[in-house]
């Protein structure tokens, strides 16, 4: 009777070993993708009870890619994690984070989660009232400059995850920073090929909030009031002609054909002048390139950071031969920045096209959108 005892002893506390040790591998079988529309930078693998996230060729010419795994923090006390098959596990939702670019800025703030950003590199560059009004609460730590994070405040933090870019994958900072065990993710929105394929990388965001669903609506409202714009330019017969950029030092840099400049300007229903040209990333071209082809240009959009048309002139007095300089069509954005002058296109233009589509609009068809005002863009004086 003794030994039987024993034997029922034994079996219950193996059962009972077994349940609580009823951790499992994620395994990646059937799954469904979150749905991207435009994006190509990054995927959403939605399993039974995880995620995994994918960023894709996060800088230029890249050709390599991340996987995250997401758990919530019931799963991650269940799930035995092989973390040899990810480049990082994240606990969902995100509680603390350090972003390190002002575009990540916007989609924190459009998700009603900027209270858990804890610490940024620059931070006199933030624009946003809200965000700025955390900084002066000393709720948002001043991280030094972004190419030379301070490491030292960050790691006092112990953001649960850091949102980085790369402009070439080789960042020492980074690097130390995923040692101490805190998961840095590369986001590659700026990589991205068109204006709404920036403006999806909300949905990035979303993931890591638990927030899909809100995320899923608010680009669906910014897409819906960009194509809208979009359908109202088309409309107009006329197409105004348009010069871009300016000279740094001996050279003339403006956005190739294919760039989102481009496609703005193109769905704004005006003629950029290098519309056609297929370059990656800026052209560079001489002043009498640029001058015997957009001298009568009608429209000049974002002449570098001058901020006035004496600004332009005393930088090169060739600049007043334009036609657009004469009729003073000249527009920037660089005017417009929030209180420590952070430039406010920088920071929410990428995750808000349908605004920058309309300023462009209202620019090149000013009888348009009659009761629309520019959020960014203004003529210079």
């Amino acid at each position: 009777m003794k030994k039987i005892s024993l034997l029922l002893l034994f079996l219950i506390l193996v059962n009972c070993k077994e349940d609580k040790g009823s951790e499992v591998k994620p395994q990646t079988g059937d799954n469904d993708h979150a749905s991207l529309s435009y994006a190509e930078g990054f995927t959403i693998e939605n399993h039974d009870g995880f995620k995994i996230l994918e960023i894709k060729n996060p800088w230029p010419k890249s050709d390599k890619s991340y996987r995250y795994l997401l758990l919530s923090h019931e799963m991650a006390s269940k799930i035995k994690l092989d973390k040899t098959s990810y480049d990082g596990v994240i606990i969902t939702p995100i509680q603390k984070i350090v972003v390190t670019s002002t575009t990540h800025i916007p989609a924190l703030e459009l998700l009603n989660v900027e209270n858990t950003l804890i610490g940024f590199p620059d931070t006199n560059y933030v624009s946003s009232e809200k965000t700025r009004a955390l900084i002066e609460e000393g709720l948002v730590r001043e991280l030094g400059k972004n190419e030379s994070i301070n490491t030292e405040v960050l790691l006092e933090l112990r953001p649960e995850l850091v949102i980085g870019f790369g402009i070439d994958g080789n960042n020492k900072t980074f690097d130390n920073i995923q040692k101490a065990g805190i998961p840095v993710i590369f986001n590659g929105d700026w990589v991205e090929k068109s204006p709404l394929a920036k403006a999806e990388w909300i949905k990035f965001f979303g993931v890591l909030y638990n927030k899909e669903k809100e995320a899923d609506s608010i680009f669906k409202k910014i897409e819906t009031d960009y194509l809208e714009a979009k359908k109202i330019a088309q409309n107009v017969t006329q197409s105004p002609t348009v010069l871009s950029g300016a000279m740094y030092k001996d050279i003339w840099y403006l956005p190739s054909g294919t760039s989102s400049e481009a496609i703005l300007l193109k769905d704004a229903n005006a003629t950029y002048l290098w519309s056609e040209t297929t370059d990656q990333g800026s052209l560079s071209l001489n002043f009498e390139v640029v001058f015997d082809k957009a001298k009568d240009a009608e429209i000049w959009i974002s002449p570098s950071y001058y901020s006035s048309l004496e600004a332009i002139e005393k930088a090169n007095p060739h600049y007043t031969k334009f036609k657009a300089f004469q009729n003073k069509a000249v527009y920037s954005f660089v005017n417009t920045t929030g209180k420590t002058g952070g430039v406010t296109y920088f920071e929410m233009g990428m995750a808000r096209p349908d605004l920058v589509l309309k300023d462009l609009i209202k620019i090149a068809h000013p009888e348009l959108l009659t009761d629309y005002e520019p959020h960014f863009f203004e003529r210079l004086k």
